[in-house]
């Protein structure tokens, strides 16, 4: 089953979530089994809509009853990160089960979540760490129980973080290669001449060669996007506050968010700078 994407795939989205074959790679890498086509039924459960959560990186798949939500994150981890995974994997169960089945007497039998963060962004981080939703809670009852927890495993996947992951996993190893090569390329050079520096030079070592080779432009793209979207992120919702402010509506809020980001990132991608794109957009 291929994943039905509304809007533009991340470049870790576009090596590993479309093809169950890369899907089960990665899968066996970060959870030390060894399953194949054979032995392992796999059901990309990807949400079209991406955007919900503000993440263009997730892949969402069943895999022999387990239902997994993987997010590869590059920007600073937010411990708000369970809540939005409760969030979304609702949705997912919304969206693979039977809404009548949920109103009949016979119990149903849904697929076991797994939440799991792949991190490489800059900020350091150990291997691996643990969010709980029940850290959130603001109070608990007297015998201080916990009625519903989510827990979200969180990996360090830059160069020389849990290298048993790239061990297992060849093309996890050179998409690890990659960004490495990117970040830096980052400490001498603007960001689009990092990208294609890297992509040129990692093609000529046989780094993820046949990846970059098909998809040169879109990588290229795409990268920059999401390696502008931490800036971005700040100024559009500066923006949209004060669109709600002078709107004095959630709407004003929300609708001067998604026009900020939009504008914004199209103005990088045709090369402004950062600072220049603020001037122009008056958000500065």
């Amino acid at each position: 089953m291929k994943a039905n994407r509304k809007y533009k795939d991340s470049v870790f989205t576009k090596l590993f979530g479309c093809d169950e074959k890369m899907i089960l790679e990665l899968y066996n890498a970060i959870f030390n089994t060894n399953f194949s086509a054979d032995n392992a039924k796999i059901e990309i459960t990807t949400l079209e809509d991406v955007l919900f959560m503000d993440w263009i990186n997730d892949i969402s798949f069943v895999i022999n009853g387990k239902l997994v939500v993987l997010i590869e994150h590059q920007s600073t981890i937010n411990d708000n990160m369970p809540l939005r995974m409760l969030v979304y994997i609702a949705r997912i169960y919304e969206k693979i089960c039977d809404a009548e089945s949920m109103y009949r007497t016979k119990k149903m039998e849904i697929p076991a979540p797994e939440f799991v963060v792949l991190y490489n962004g800059k900020d350091k981080m150990p291997d691996s760490m643990e969010i709980k939703l029940s850290d959130m809670f603001a109070k608990r009852d007297a015998q201080n129980l916990i009625n519903l927890d989510l827990k979200v495993r969180v990996y360090n996947i830059n160069k020389g973080c849990n290298t048993e992951f790239a061990q297992r996993s060849a093309t996890l190893d050179e998409y690890e290669t990659f960004i490495a090569e990117i970040r830096k390329n980052e400490n001498t050079m603007q960001l689009k001449e990092a990208i294609v520096k890297a992509i040129k030079d990692c093609e000529n070592k046989g780094v993820l060669k046949e990846f970059l080779r098909k998809y040169s432009s879109e990588v290229r793209n795409m990268l920059f996007r999401e390696f502008s979207l931490k800036d971005a992120q700040k100024i559009w919702k500066e923006e949209g506050r004060q669109e709600g402010r002078q709107e004095g509506r959630q709407e004003g809020r929300q609708e001067g968010r998604q026009e900020g980001i939009h504008e914004l990132l199209t103005l990088l991608e045709k090369g402004v700078s950062l600072s220049e794109a603020k001037k122009k957009l008056s958000f500065a």
